[in-house]
């Protein structure tokens, strides 16, 4: 980040950059915890997550306000409107990171109704793993205003993509197993989108940090994995 003659830019500048990575890590503990309510059942973490979401909206309101004073304050150009334009747009995707995590949280009670199997569970642990770690690197890349390893984060994204396209297989065949699990199921089923959407967040995360500092948007087109409006599972299959 660029110093400037009038040393109160600087510190604003680097608040809002403090108030962003606070986000980042609220976010985070936000999936973290709701995902493991939801593979222990427990009602009262997931009522914690729930609450903790106003958290990640006040944040977001409060860096649209200061990003929007400053652009009105200040008139940056260049390095400084980038990284004003970044911070709103990384804050509106961890907002939506905390609602994922929050949805998630909402279906705990449902799920913890019906007994499902551990292998299921373990599927939405790993997914979620894989997308909190994308979430983790992408946020570090932040940190640091390094474009060095972006590529490689957005490459993850097809990692989750077929991921959760084995999930939502492995959703349905349960399904058609016992039509008892349809409830439950489906359930985890939303559950595993909101957390292959939180990958495509931290992919919009990854972009928007490539553009701060570097100026341009990403070359090339995101290559996308999600193969789940393709799958048809057969009686056959599921015997």
């Amino acid at each position: 980040m660029p110093s400037h003659i009038v040393s109160a830019f600087d510190q604003e500048l680097q608040q809002l950059a403090k108030t962003v990575a606070a986000m980042g890590g609220h976010a985070e503990r936000m999936v973290d915890r709701a995902v493991a309510a939801l593979v222990s059942g427990d009602l009262s973490l997931a009522q914690k997550v729930i609450r903790d979401d106003i958290v990640l909206d006040e944040a977001q309101r409060d860096i649209d306000d200061r990003a929007i004073v400053l652009i009105a304050k200040r008139q940056p150009m260049a390095n400084d409107l980038r990284e004003m334009i970044g911070a709103i747009r990384i804050s509106s995707d961890l907002e939506r990171v905390g609602d994922l995590g929050k949805n998630i949280a909402k279906r705990v009670p449902a799920v913890t109704e019906l007994s499902q199997p551990v292998r299921l569970y373990r599927g939405l642990g790993a997914l979620a793993e894989l997308a909190l770690t994308q979430l983790k690197e992408v946020l570090d890349t932040y940190a640091s205003r390094s474009a060095e390893r972006i590529d490689f984060v957005r490459d993850r994204d097809g990692e989750i993509d077929a991921m959760y396209t084995s999930l939502f297989r492995e959703l349905l065949t349960y399904m058609m197993e016992d039509p008892r699990n349809i409830t439950a199921c489906t359930h985890l089923l939303f559950c595993a989108k909101n957390i292959e959407r939180i990958g495509d967040h931290a992919t919009n995360i990854a972009e928007t940090v490539y553009f701060i500092v570097t100026g341009e948007q990403m070359p090339g087109e995101r290559a996308k994995v999600d193969s789940s409006h393709r799958v048809v599972v057969t009686g056959e299959a599921a015997e």
